[in-house]
């Protein structure tokens, strides 16, 4: 089975939104995306607010600072969990690959209108 690499720093980190897209808590490391700022965006999916517990979700943008990063969790999932991680996010997201802090590469989730 191939191994897809997954950095979150936003909901998908939760446990209950894990186990409700994942089914199961997911085993991740601490890791950060350079060169991105964090701001919010409102959500208006119903099921995404019940299963985060929020309307106001954290989403990338690109920084204008050299040194901004932003920390969160690198996970190593299959491609069935990178489609569910899909369909969890909604049409704010875009998913990107990137190399974090780490050198590790990794999927991310970032403003979709932003890059």
């Amino acid at each position: 089975m191939s191994t897809e690499m997954l950095f979150s720093y936003g909901t998908l980190q939760l446990p209950e939104v894990q186990r409700n897209t994942f089914g199961r808590e997911l085993d991740g490391r601490p890791d950060a995306i350079v060169g991105y700022d964090l701001d919010y965006v409102t959500i208006t999916d119903p099921q995404v607010v019940a299963v985060s517990g929020s309307d106001r979700h954290p989403i990338l943008r690109p920084a204008d600072a050299h040194d901004a990063s932003v920390p969160g969790t690198v996970f190593a999932i299959s491609p069935a969990d990178l489609a569910a991680a899909d369909e969890y996010e909604v049409d704010a997201y875009k998913r990107i690959s990137v190399p974090l802090r780490s050198g590790v590469r990794a999927w991310v989730y970032v403003f979709a209108d932003g890059i």
